[in-house]
């Protein structure tokens, strides 16, 4: 079969035309020979070799700019660019090869060139790396969220890495083979890729053993190879994997002592944070008042406490879990959590939720939606399209809790709120205007365009408005003590990153993840009434706000203070247990 070759329409245009201008001549005449480059038949496999090239080049900024950064100087950083450029375009042409058929293969390489440049552009404005607990992440995020993190610097980026191979895909005539010789040319090629980047691994072990050793998260910046890997582990592995079962561990639950004959029942919320910092709470020794509120109210602020994360998808069901964090991370199976504790033990339970869902935590309580049923006058106060402010969950409680059984009401009620709270990269959607102390603010997602100071000022306003929140709660609880005995509970999820060592938002693999992103503030505030029946020393637990803690310790201390018995409670890692009994 033969082919003519295609005269560019360039090419053909009248002398006259370019005489007129002349200053464009010599870009007409580049684009001429360009465009006719690009016209001439090829193999399937020759245009993957020049993609897999131009997405090592054009797609991995991230990744030159952080061996760079661990580099020190050029002569030591730059071979090793040398080395694992070498080894991003082997892997890449590896992986394209099992693609390299036919022209209609062109969507989809164009697909993983768009892929790749909208990682590109994530990793460099927010410093994430693409490792599966962050795709995992991406997936869950829903339509709200997803919306914040679009940005017009955000399409600039994309469109100069996709532009030029999105034109020579469009350009590009593939030379049709039978399939034999189509099969053969494609093991060639990934064999040619795996042997090239053994003898590069084996050249500069040396150099890239330790490296890749002491930076893992070098290894998920290699685009695209790293996100599709990890996509790959989440969406495809599950599918190999024996299905998980429930393990039931509300066996046996009962109420303690403190239930026989009493005057009034418990009511006890817990919010469930989102992105806040401890070393932002004005509480734990800020030098910013963030939290002034709080303190008005007499709490108690943890100062030493660690998430089992670094995002909301493996936190929060790991702080609800009996098993720790080590214990959730290994685990064969699915284990019944903390709510469904409490409510075998005949409890009035419900979630509430402000964020994208409970991540299968509530799946067997009653729960609801904090926009539910809000009045058009309350959605425009408080909400942004479908995101509102932690505020909407206090409107119409009252009656979310008059429609619980009244049976379990009578024994007691848990409520668990789930936050919006600080969740970025949006932070200034986070507060009231009333409530933005903080100024200049960041307006924007696109964090890298903010100074320090702007960000950090928009962030705080974030922690001011949670302060506002966790305040009206406690005085909502407040005005339940002629029913109820109350008390609250406030842990964030995760924490954020503001800039420090060039990241920002969460999400880092926790063993690499920075402090900022761990250490989380942890709040309590108990009544009159809970203090008295569960005789807790305020002494005693004043004195004890330094202790190490972590979101272990969550499962078991919500259990003893609301003493409900459980083969699944360990006293050593209640933190209230030594104080309990003691007032």
């Amino acid at each position: 079969m033969s082919f003519s070759r295609i005269e560019p329409p360039l090419a053909r245009s009248t002398g006259s035309s370019a005489a007129g201008l002349p200053h464009l001549a010599p870009a007409r005449a580049l684009w001429a020979r360009f465009d006719l480059w690009l016209c001439e038949p090829r193999s399937a496999q020759s245009l993957v070799l020049w993609l897999g090239i131009y997405l090592a080049v054009a797609a991995n900024w991230p990744l030159w700019n952080e061996l760079a950064r661990i580099g020190g100087a050029p002569s030591t950083y730059m071979p090793t660019i040398a080395a694992m450029g070498l080894l991003v375009v082997c892997a890449t042409v590896a992986m394209l090869s099992f693609t390299a058929w036919s022209r209609w293969m062109k969507p989809l390489w164009f697909a993983v060139v768009l892929l790749a440049a909208f990682v590109q552009h994530y990793m460099l404005e927010y410093r994430v790396v693409m490792d599966p607990t962050m795709i995992a992440n991406v997936l869950q995020t829903d339509p709200n969220e997803a919306r914040d993190l679009m940005s017009w610097r955000m399409a600039f980026h994309v469109l100069v890495v996709v532009l030029l191979p999105g034109l020579a895909l469009w350009r590009a005539r593939i030379v049709p083979m039978r399939f034999v010789s189509r099969l053969w040319r494609n093991a060639a090629l990934l064999l040619l890729a795996v042997a090239v980047a053994l003898v590069a691994a084996v050249s500069m072990n040396r150099q890239l053993a330790p490296l890749m050793r002491n930076n893992i998260h070098l290894r998920y910046m290699m685009n695209p190879v790293a996100s599709l890997y990890s996509a790959g582990s989440v969406l495809i592995k599950p599918m190999f994997k024996r299905s998980r079962k429930l393990i039931p561990i509300t066996a046996g639950t009962t109420l303690g002592a403190s239930y026989a004959g009493q005057a009034r029942p418990p009511m006890f919320v817990m919010v469930v944070g989102e992105t806040a910092r401890a070393d932002h709470f004005g509480l734990n020794g800020y030098a910013r008042d963030t939290t002034p509120e709080l303190a008005a109210r007499g709490v108690l602020s943890y100062r030493d406490v660690h998430s089992c994360g670094t995002n909301t998808l493996a936190s929060v069901p790991c702080m609800f879990s009996p098993l720790g964090k080590q214990g959730y991370e290994s685990r064969k199976d699915d284990y019944e959590n903390l709510v469904d504790v409490l409510q075998a033990a005949g409890l009035a339970v419900l979630w509430l939720d402000n964020q994208a869902g409970c991540k299968d935590v509530c799946t067997r309580i009653p729960n609801a939606s904090a926009f539910d049923s809000l009045s058009p006058v309350q959605k425009s106060a408080l909400c942004d399209g479908e995101e509102c402010l932690d505020d909407v969950m206090l409107k119409g409680l009252d009656a979310r809790i008059a429609a619980l059984p009244a049976e379990r009401r009578a024994k007691g009620v848990v409520l668990v709120m789930h936050q919006m709270g600080s969740h970025g990269p949006a932070y200034y959607k986070r507060s009231a205007a009333d409530v933005k102390r903080f100024l200049p603010e960041c307006k924007t997602n696109a964090l890298a365009e903010c100074g320090h100071a702007e960000l950090q000022n928009v962030y705080d306003n974030s922690i001011a408005q949670t302060d506002r929140f966790l305040a009206q709660t406690i005085d909502w609880l407040k005005a339940q003590s002629n029913q109820y005995d109350p008390a609250l509970l406030y842990v964030s999820d995760h924490g954020e990153s503001l800039g420090e060592y060039g990241l920002f938002l969460h999400g880092v693999p926790y063993s690499f993840a920075p402090e900022a992103q761990k250490h989380v503030p942890m709040v309590t505030w108990f009544s009159d009434g809970i203090s008295q029946r569960r005789k807790l020393s305020r002494p005693c637990m004043e004195a004890g706000l330094d202790a190490p803690l972590t979101h272990d310790n969550l499962y078991h201390t919500v259990l003893g203070l609301m003493d409900v018995g459980n083969s699944t409670y360990k006293p050593a890692l209640d933190a209230l247990a030594s104080c309990r009994n003691k007032a």
